[in-house]
Protein backbone atom coordinates (compact mmCIF):
# COMPACT_ATOMS: atom_id res chain seq x y z
CA UNK A 1 0.00 0.00 0.00
CA UNK A 2 1.41 3.38 -1.05
CA UNK A 3 1.67 5.87 1.77
CA UNK A 4 0.71 9.45 0.87
CA UNK A 5 2.81 11.99 2.71
CA UNK A 6 0.86 15.06 3.77
CA UNK A 7 2.53 18.43 4.06
CA UNK A 8 3.11 19.58 7.65
CA UNK A 9 0.49 22.15 8.77
CA UNK A 10 2.98 25.00 8.70
CA UNK A 11 4.21 24.16 5.22
CA UNK A 12 0.66 23.69 3.98
CA UNK A 13 -0.36 27.14 5.17
CA UNK A 14 2.73 28.66 3.56
CA UNK A 15 1.80 27.01 0.27
CA UNK A 16 -1.76 28.32 0.47
CA UNK A 17 -0.53 31.83 1.21
CA UNK A 18 1.95 31.68 -1.67
CA UNK A 19 -0.75 30.46 -4.07
CA UNK A 20 -3.15 33.22 -3.05
CA UNK A 21 -0.42 35.80 -3.49
CA UNK A 22 0.45 34.41 -6.94
CA UNK A 23 -3.20 34.65 -7.99
CA UNK A 24 -3.59 38.20 -6.68
CA UNK A 25 -0.35 39.40 -8.28
CA UNK A 26 -1.37 37.81 -11.59
CA UNK A 27 -4.87 39.31 -11.41
CA UNK A 28 -3.50 42.79 -10.71
CA UNK A 29 -1.35 42.58 -13.84
CA UNK A 30 -4.11 41.10 -15.99
CA UNK A 31 -6.76 43.60 -14.86
CA UNK A 32 -4.31 46.44 -15.47
CA UNK A 33 -3.39 45.26 -18.96
CA UNK A 34 -6.72 43.99 -20.27
CA UNK A 35 -9.27 45.75 -18.09
CA UNK A 36 -11.63 44.03 -15.71
CA UNK A 37 -14.37 43.33 -18.24
CA UNK A 38 -12.07 41.78 -20.85
CA UNK A 39 -10.03 39.74 -18.38
CA UNK A 40 -10.94 36.11 -17.76
CA UNK A 41 -10.14 33.56 -15.09
CA UNK A 42 -8.07 31.70 -17.70
CA UNK A 43 -5.95 34.83 -18.23
CA UNK A 44 -5.29 35.02 -14.49
CA UNK A 45 -4.51 31.33 -14.23
CA UNK A 46 -2.10 31.48 -17.15
CA UNK A 47 -0.26 34.44 -15.65
CA UNK A 48 -0.10 32.88 -12.17
CA UNK A 49 1.48 29.63 -13.35
CA UNK A 50 -1.01 27.62 -11.28
CA UNK A 51 -3.63 25.18 -12.51
CA UNK A 52 -7.29 26.00 -13.04
CA UNK A 53 -8.11 23.64 -10.18
CA UNK A 54 -5.72 25.47 -7.88
CA UNK A 55 -7.38 28.78 -8.73
CA UNK A 56 -10.82 27.48 -7.81
CA UNK A 57 -9.50 26.19 -4.51
CA UNK A 58 -9.24 29.82 -3.46
CA UNK A 59 -11.63 31.90 -5.55
CA UNK A 60 -14.88 31.20 -7.38
CA UNK A 61 -14.66 33.99 -9.94
CA UNK A 62 -12.68 37.00 -11.13
CA UNK A 63 -15.10 39.14 -9.11
CA UNK A 64 -13.97 37.43 -5.91
CA UNK A 65 -10.35 38.02 -6.87
CA UNK A 66 -11.07 41.71 -7.48
CA UNK A 67 -12.74 41.96 -4.07
CA UNK A 68 -9.68 40.33 -2.49
CA UNK A 69 -7.44 42.90 -4.17
CA UNK A 70 -9.68 45.72 -2.93
CA UNK A 71 -9.63 44.22 0.56
CA UNK A 72 -5.84 44.14 0.47
CA UNK A 73 -5.72 47.77 -0.67
CA UNK A 74 -8.06 48.88 2.11
CA UNK A 75 -5.98 46.98 4.67
CA UNK A 76 -2.85 48.81 3.51
CA UNK A 77 -4.60 52.19 3.38
CA UNK A 78 -6.13 52.02 6.88
CA UNK A 79 -2.91 52.83 8.82
CA UNK A 80 -2.30 55.76 6.44
CA UNK A 81 -5.78 57.06 7.27
CA UNK A 82 -5.23 56.50 10.99
CA UNK A 83 -2.05 58.58 10.82
CA UNK A 84 -4.13 61.48 9.47
CA UNK A 85 -6.73 61.13 12.22
CA UNK A 86 -4.01 61.35 14.85
CA UNK A 87 -3.01 64.79 13.51
CA UNK A 88 -6.51 66.18 12.89
CA UNK A 89 -7.46 69.35 14.74
CA UNK A 90 -10.82 70.06 13.12
CA UNK A 91 -13.17 68.74 10.47
CA UNK A 92 -11.66 70.64 7.54
CA UNK A 93 -8.07 69.70 8.32
CA UNK A 94 -8.98 66.03 8.67
CA UNK A 95 -11.15 66.04 5.55
CA UNK A 96 -8.41 67.59 3.43
CA UNK A 97 -5.67 65.34 4.81
CA UNK A 98 -7.75 62.17 4.51
CA UNK A 99 -8.91 62.91 0.96
CA UNK A 100 -5.38 63.83 -0.13
CA UNK A 101 -4.01 60.63 1.40
CA UNK A 102 -6.69 58.57 -0.36
CA UNK A 103 -6.06 60.21 -3.73
CA UNK A 104 -2.28 59.76 -3.38
CA UNK A 105 -2.85 56.09 -2.55
CA UNK A 106 -5.31 55.69 -5.43
CA UNK A 107 -2.91 57.27 -7.93
CA UNK A 108 -0.07 54.99 -6.81
CA UNK A 109 -2.30 51.91 -7.05
CA UNK A 110 -3.48 52.97 -10.49
CA UNK A 111 0.10 53.33 -11.69
CA UNK A 112 1.07 49.88 -10.40
CA UNK A 113 -1.99 48.24 -11.98
CA UNK A 114 -1.70 49.99 -15.33
CA UNK A 115 2.03 50.06 -15.99
CA UNK A 116 2.43 49.45 -19.70
CA UNK A 117 -1.30 49.29 -20.39
CA UNK A 118 -2.75 51.35 -23.22
CA UNK A 119 -6.41 51.57 -22.26
CA UNK A 120 -7.52 49.10 -19.63
CA UNK A 121 -10.88 50.76 -19.02
CA UNK A 122 -12.51 51.63 -15.68
CA UNK A 123 -12.41 49.24 -12.75
CA UNK A 124 -15.64 48.35 -10.94
CA UNK A 125 -16.31 49.32 -7.35
CA UNK A 126 -15.49 46.52 -4.97
CA UNK A 127 -18.18 45.23 -2.70
CA UNK A 128 -18.06 46.16 0.99
CA UNK A 129 -15.37 43.75 2.13
CA UNK A 130 -14.37 43.56 5.82
CA UNK A 131 -11.33 45.80 5.33
CA UNK A 132 -13.29 48.37 3.30
CA UNK A 133 -15.94 48.47 6.02
CA UNK A 134 -13.16 48.96 8.58
CA UNK A 135 -12.01 52.06 6.66
CA UNK A 136 -15.59 53.38 6.63
CA UNK A 137 -15.81 52.82 10.39
CA UNK A 138 -12.53 54.69 10.92
CA UNK A 139 -13.83 57.72 9.00
CA UNK A 140 -17.09 57.68 10.94
CA UNK A 141 -15.22 57.37 14.26
CA UNK A 142 -13.04 60.40 13.54
CA UNK A 143 -15.99 62.46 12.29
CA UNK A 144 -17.90 61.67 15.48
CA UNK A 145 -14.93 62.62 17.65
CA UNK A 146 -14.32 65.90 15.83
CA UNK A 147 -17.97 66.93 15.68
CA UNK A 148 -18.39 66.03 19.34
CA UNK A 149 -16.05 68.86 20.29
CA UNK A 150 -18.32 71.47 18.70
CA UNK A 151 -21.90 71.63 19.95
CA UNK A 152 -22.90 73.90 17.05
CA UNK A 153 -21.71 71.32 14.52
CA UNK A 154 -24.09 68.50 15.48
CA UNK A 155 -25.02 66.64 12.31
CA UNK A 156 -26.01 63.12 11.29
CA UNK A 157 -22.59 61.42 11.41
CA UNK A 158 -23.73 58.38 9.42
CA UNK A 159 -24.99 60.55 6.56
CA UNK A 160 -21.94 62.80 6.72
CA UNK A 161 -19.42 59.95 6.59
CA UNK A 162 -21.33 58.13 3.85
CA UNK A 163 -21.62 61.24 1.69
CA UNK A 164 -17.96 62.24 2.09
CA UNK A 165 -16.79 58.72 1.25
CA UNK A 166 -19.09 58.53 -1.76
CA UNK A 167 -17.89 61.87 -3.13
CA UNK A 168 -14.23 60.95 -2.63
CA UNK A 169 -14.66 57.56 -4.32
CA UNK A 170 -16.46 58.96 -7.35
CA UNK A 171 -14.09 61.91 -7.83
CA UNK A 172 -11.14 59.58 -7.32
CA UNK A 173 -12.41 57.31 -10.09
CA UNK A 174 -12.74 60.26 -12.47
CA UNK A 175 -9.34 61.60 -11.44
CA UNK A 176 -7.44 58.47 -12.45
CA UNK A 177 -9.29 58.26 -15.78
CA UNK A 178 -7.77 61.57 -16.90
CA UNK A 179 -4.60 61.81 -18.99
CA UNK A 180 -2.96 63.86 -16.24
CA UNK A 181 -3.73 62.82 -12.66
CA UNK A 182 -3.90 66.02 -10.59
CA UNK A 183 -4.20 64.96 -6.95
CA UNK A 184 -4.08 68.49 -5.42
CA UNK A 185 -6.83 69.78 -7.75
CA UNK A 186 -9.05 66.76 -7.11
CA UNK A 187 -8.52 67.10 -3.36
CA UNK A 188 -9.39 70.80 -3.40
CA UNK A 189 -12.53 70.12 -5.44
CA UNK A 190 -13.81 67.54 -2.96
CA UNK A 191 -13.07 69.67 0.10
CA UNK A 192 -14.69 72.77 -1.41
CA UNK A 193 -17.75 70.80 -2.52
CA UNK A 194 -18.30 69.19 0.88
CA UNK A 195 -17.65 72.34 2.91
CA UNK A 196 -19.47 74.88 0.77
CA UNK A 197 -21.49 73.18 -1.93
CA UNK A 198 -21.54 74.28 -5.57
CA UNK A 199 -21.24 78.06 -4.82
CA UNK A 200 -17.85 77.36 -3.21
CA UNK A 201 -16.35 75.54 -6.22
CA UNK A 202 -13.64 77.21 -8.34
CA UNK A 203 -14.86 78.49 -11.69
CA UNK A 204 -13.50 77.31 -15.03
CA UNK A 205 -12.93 79.50 -18.08
CA UNK A 206 -15.03 77.21 -20.29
Amino acid sequence: MTQILALPPGKREQTKAANRLAILDAAREVFGELGFEAATVRDIVRRSGLSVGAFYNYYRSKEEVFDALADDGARRFKPILQAQSAKATDFESYLRAAVRAYFDFLAAEHQSWNAGASDSGPMPHARNTPEILAVFDEVRRVFAAIMGRDVSAKVDIDFLAASCIAVAREIGDRMIERAVIDVPAATDFVVRLILGGVPNLPRRDS
